[in-house]
């Protein structure tokens, strides 16, 4: 395949690169693109030197496959020029998530909606796709009702200009601050931009990507978003209400036979999901398991996952693979190397 990585100098495009060669995904002609201040800059991939290109040569390439991680302004206006060339986007941004026209995926479990017509697919939300991965055999078992969700995400959520501002913070630096408050020793309930309803977009990704991704309306879910001083991995507090009981060994049976899970829950042995135990993962990790004993039908669950990897590259990456391999993605021939 010839494949295009749209942000490819950014944090999740340079965690993408790095999952594309650990999954030894096949290309056979690589792309690296990146705004016009990069053009002309170089980046390794696989022990070869790539220059980076802009977008306009980019889409006359005409890739078989783009994976973008530029924003969603970027995906917006480039998205359908790199579609109308016969290139199918993944797209790692919020611009086309809720979108009714486009599939929102996560691979283990809705790839089967996809169909060679896909040309943009959108990649969801990181906390998004952590929770639905935990939570999805136990909807298909016992039947949400309803979810209320509380995260702690990391700074590298935001970007590497969050980043630097912590690691300055910690080493008494004076420097750019991506936050209007400090984030070392803080916790910031602000994730995103605020909304006029009071929420942040964070939060609200959160109440809508599952109800799309699920194909399912008939749950709600509330959410309250919270930036917190780790440099990577989202965390989640998930107080989940079935239509139908259950049984909490069972619980872990359904989640421990999910690929993609690991279930971390023996308190005799502090064994529980943490961040700094999920970093450079792709797994989901879930623990603390418990009964809400406030409410009938009701589990209290702990969810952990390395954003930068299943929370956005991975996850694009394992959709790319699978329209390879379903052979939705054919190889183009372009007169243009």
């Amino acid at each position: 395949m010839k494949v295009a990585v749209v942000g490819a100098t950014g944090m999740v495009g340079e965690v993408m690169l790095r999952v594309l060669a650990e999954r030894d995904f096949p290309i056979s002609e690589l792309l690296l693109v990146a705004s016009e201040r990069s053009v002309g800059k170089k980046l390794e991939y696989r022990g070869t030197e790539y220059t980076i290109i802009g977008l306009d040569d980019a889409v006359a390439a005409e890739p078989d496959i783009a994976i973008f991680s530029a924003g969603g302004d970027t995906s917006l206006e480039w998205a359908p020029k790199f579609a109308e060339v016969g290139t199918t986007v993944i797209d790692n941004s919020s611009a086309w998530r809720m979108d009714p026209t486009k599939k929102l995926v996560v691979p283990e479990i809705n790839a089967s909606e996809l169909t060679a017509d896909d040309k943009i697919i959108a990649n969801p939300n990181c906390s998004t796709i952590q929770m639905v991965m935990a939570l999805n055999p136990l909807h298909l078992k016992y039947q949400m009702k309803r979810i209320v969700v509380s995260t702690y995400q990391s700074v590298s959520g935001t970007g590497v200009k969050a980043v630097q501002q912590l690691e300055n913070e910690t080493n008494g630096i004076d420097g750019e601050m991506a936050y209007p408050y400090p984030i070392n020793r803080n916790a910031l309930p602000h994730c995103d931009v605020f909304m006029e309803n009071g929420y942040t977009k964070e939060e609200m990704k959160l109440a809508r990507e599952p109800q799309k991704i699920l194909d399912d309306r008939t749950f709600s879910v509330t959410a309250t978003a919270v930036r917190i001083p780790t440099a990577g991995g989202h965390s989640e507090s998930v107080n989940v209400e079935f239509h139908n009981d259950f049984d909490l060994n069972e619980v872990r049976q359904l989640l421990s036979e999910t690929p993609g899970i690991v279930v971390q829950d023996d308190p005799s042995t502090n064994s529980y999901p943490m961040p700094i135990h999920a970093h450079e993962k792709d797994e989901v990790f879930v623990g603390r398991l418990r009964r809400d004993e406030t409410q009938r039908n009701t589990l209290n669950m702990w969810i952990v996952s390395d954003n930068l990897r299943k929370g956005a590259a991975t996850n694009a990456v394992q959709i790319a693979e699978y329209l390879v391999q379903k052979g939705l993605v054919v190889q183009q021939t372009s007169t243009i190397s």
